[in-house]
């Protein structure tokens, strides 16, 4: 087949690299100026172990899977990566209720290397955590996610596919079976292609309504919920990612650290209309309250701002989060047509499981 690919971050370049090595031919059409630029470049860079998603969802089978394929993409690739493991701490009894089901849940999900600690053998192992309990992820880890992607690119243009920047998707129609692509941009451009992955993030609701022939009733809301992150002054605290335990719409105020060992705080959760990465300094106020419920010893002065991604959520404060949604021929009934929607955390963990989702909906 021919198939267009749309949007160059990690889900996208999975999806072209998965249909690229079976020998289809591959375009990806990219709205920026480069791969990564949206969401797949401004998160926690988390290899997530698989413990906090329902057992029978798109999102803990993706995560289990992905996590699994994405320490060995990234050791045959030389992608730095490290598993630095990761508690997730109680502070007071609700909270322990609220671990201990993470615990369980992830055992259902066939999460391996949980152990389930005391606060004093938390404290053992992380010195200047304050805790009543935690659950220990071993296979919880970091990665950097732009050497991650650059990987998944040079397999995609090895195995004879490309990327087409500045290059925003405006309408996609049936042609029969095939369907005809209308690019903008300078160059503005209309092609036939056998099938169309919509892996656009952000803009992925955008491009199912331009999507000829598609429901209008099966295009999801899309919610966009902020997550802001501030960095640490002075040494790291801690060896291990340290989360609470988790907050409507996200997995609360926790420690992650990147391959430097720069220790830094985030992502809160800020419920936002329109796209806008700006750190508000006063957030700083209630970094500092929930930090310090685990650890105490934060110093006055030591968060500064960082950076803010956006979460492209398909469900709002107070409700239930929503999973993954894959929508392809079998749910839909138009050929060689698959749309990615709500693919937040952990999209980046799930993204080679989340391909072979995608390319076998194609191709089945």
């Amino acid at each position: 087949m021919d198939v267009l690919v749309i949007g160059a971050g990690v889900v996208g370049l999975a999806v072209a690299r998965a249909l690229a090595l079976r020998g289809h031919g591959v375009i990806v059409a990219e709205a920026t100026s480069g791969i990564g630029n949206g969401v797949s470049s401004r998160n926690s860079e988390v290899i997530h172990a698989g413990m906090y998603y329902p057992a029978d969802s798109l999102r803990a089978r993706h995560c289990v899977q992905g996590r699994r394929m994405l320490y060995a993409f990234c050791e045959s690739h030389g992608v730095p990566h490290a598993r630095c493991g990761k508690l997730i701490v109680a502070t007071n009894d609700l909270e322990q209720a609220k671990i201990e089901g993470i615990y369980d849940q992830g055992l259902m999900n066939g999460v391996e290397g949980l152990s389930f600690l005391n606060g004093t053998e938390a404290k053992a192992l992380e010195p200047n955590l304050s805790c009543t309990g935690a659950v220990l992820s071993r296979e919880t880890g970091i990665i950097d996610s732009h050497a991650l992607m650059l990987a998944l690119q040079g397999d995609l243009e090895a195995a004879g596919g490309a990327i087409a920047f500045h290059a925003p998707v405006q309408r996609i129609s049936q042609d029969g079976t095939a369907w005809n692509v209308a690019v903008g941009g300078a160059d503005p451009a209309e092609f036939t292609v056998d099938a169309v992955v919509n892996a656009a993030g952000l803009g992925a609701q955008g491009i199912a309504r331009a999507t000829e022939g598609y429901p209008p009733e099966r295009v999801p809301p899309l919610v966009l919920a902020k997550g802001n992150y501030f960095g640490c002054l002075g040494k790291p605290a801690f060896s291990r990612l340290i989360y609470p335990a988790p907050v409507d719409g996200g997995l609360g105020t926790h420690v992650t650290l990147d391959l430097a060992g720069r220790m830094r705080f985030g992502p809160d959760v800020e419920w936002i209309e329109g796209e806008d990465y700006t750190v508000d300094p006063r957030r700083a106020e209630g970094f500092y309250a929930s930090i310090r419920r685990y650890w105490p010893g934060l110093p006055d002065g030591a968060l500064v701002p960082d950076y803010a991604g956006v979460r492209p959520k398909l469900t709002g404060p107070g409700e239930k989060a929503a999973d993954f949604m894959i929508d392809g021929p079998a749910e839909h009934g138009l050929p060689g047509l698959v749309h990615l929607f709500g693919i937040e955390s952990p999209g980046l963990t799930s993204c080679l499981s989340i391909a072979e989702d995608a390319v076998g909906r194609l191709t089945a």
